[in-house]
């Protein structure tokens, strides 16, 4: 297969040149040789590598229909969603999810990581569904999961240890949502002491509002060198730090860069849940990104909920989600941004290939009909082919 005078966006090459656009071929399942363009060849696409989306909760989407939408409050949200989970059958769970990983899948998606809700002691149905899944999608879709705990439930020091214990055992990952909780430090030190106890990696959900003293984010990058933990940690949310002042938001991204935590930003759910709604929302509910990469921090960005109370709209196109970061986080050029679905997400990860286009990559990328980085943000332009493997799909 040949594809010619494609555009390939500078922080998804991994090759050095000066030009912009591409003749490449395709040998079997990989990248064989990449030539430039003449100067001044018009681009005829642009070449992107296969999206990873490092935060999803496949085990609400699709619900919004029977819980309703919670309409920009996060804690209605989450009753509301704690009353239909009681309803979850392997069967629902099943349907929803594979639905989700088919529309995934078709937009281009060849990785991601979903929370799952573990709000008792009891191990839930969906993380038997999810490895089900796992499996069968195996070869197309790589896929981690999180257990989603709230912070308090770990204060029951077995049911935290028998919570770790089972995610260990099942692969998974170990997380929980933290928010101005009562005597956090502490908790969290009990979450850092379980992690390093049964060697788990950690991801948070932290400082999901917009209160000033809401410092969850500075607590987990102190413990996160106090344990050692370092590249271990990764923290979705933030919203806090947009409303702090500028000195104590700089040095919290500052430890967090130290502490190498991977920052996740997620602009559909916070843009819905943050600020009120009786008014027209001035603060945006979007974490420092720009800060944030100036500090030098891992940064990312995903797709988070589809489809249920906290957040009713959307889609698995991970490119939706980024287009709108990029326009309520005034991130400027686009291109420069598309690292933070692509070749950060898959270093979070730690998947094989970084992402990054080069000759002997694996053949999985999307071209999409945009021809530099103002057609990105053009609905139109983001239309697409899907190549896995060397095989339009």
């Amino acid at each position: 297969m040949q594809l010619h005078a494609l555009f390939i966006p500078a922080p998804v090459r991994g090759f050095d040149s000066e030009h912009t656009v591409f003749d490449l071929t395709v040998q079997g399942e990989a990248i064989g040789d990449i030539s430039a363009c003449a100067p001044g060849t018009p681009a005829q696409g642009t070449l992107l590598p296969g999206l990873v989306d490092l935060h999803l909760h496949l085990d609400k989407t699709y619900t919004v229909r029977e819980t309703g939408p919670a309409n920009g409050d996060l804690f209605c949200a989450i009753d509301m969603i704690a009353r239909h989970r009681a309803t979850w059958t392997a069967a629902d769970l099943h349907t929803r999810m594979e639905r989700a990983l088919t529309e995934a899948w078709s937009s281009g998606t060849r990785a991601l990581r979903t929370h799952l809700d573990w709000m008792a002691p009891e191990r839930p149905v969906s993380i038997d569904v999810f490895l089900a899944l796992r499996a069968a999608w195996s070869g197309r879709l790589e896929m981690q999961w999180v257990s989603l705990t709230a912070l308090d439930i770990f204060d029951d020091v077995a049911v935290g240890r028998s919570i770790a214990a089972q995610v260990q055992a099942a692969g998974g990952i170990l997380g929980c949502f933290a928010y101005r909780n009562a005597d956090l430090a502490r908790k969290l030190q009990g979450v850092f002491a379980l992690a390093q106890a049964f060697d788990l990696d950690l991801d948070f959900h932290v400082d999901e509002g917009l209160d000033i003293d809401a410092t969850g984010l500075d607590e987990i990058a102190r413990l996160t060198v106090q344990f050692g933990w370092q590249g271990r940690v990764t923290c979705g949310h933030a919203c806090s730090l947009s409303v702090q002042p500028d000195d104590q938001a700089l040095q919290t991204l500052e430890r967090v860069a130290q502490a190498r935590i991977g920052l996740v930003a997620l602009p559909t759910t916070n843009l819905y849940l943050q600020g009120a709604w009786a008014t027209t929302p001035v603060a945006r509910g979007i974490t420092r990104l720009i800060e944030a990469r100036r500090a030098g921090v891992r940064l990312c960005l995903a797709s988070d909920n589809v489809a249920d109370p906290f957040y009713p709209y959307g889609s698995y196109d991970l490119l939706e989600s980024w287009a709108l970061g990029v326009q309520v986080a005034h991130l400027a050029p686009a291109q420069d941004w598309l690292d933070i679905v692509t070749v950060a997400p898959a270093r979070a990860m730690q998947l094989a290939w970084d992402g990054r286009i080069a000759p002997g990559c694996p053949a999985d990328f999307v071209v999409l009909n945009a021809c530099d980085g103002l057609d990105l943000m053009n609905t139109q332009a983001r239309t697409r082919r899907v190549c896995r493997l060397g095989q339009w799909i």
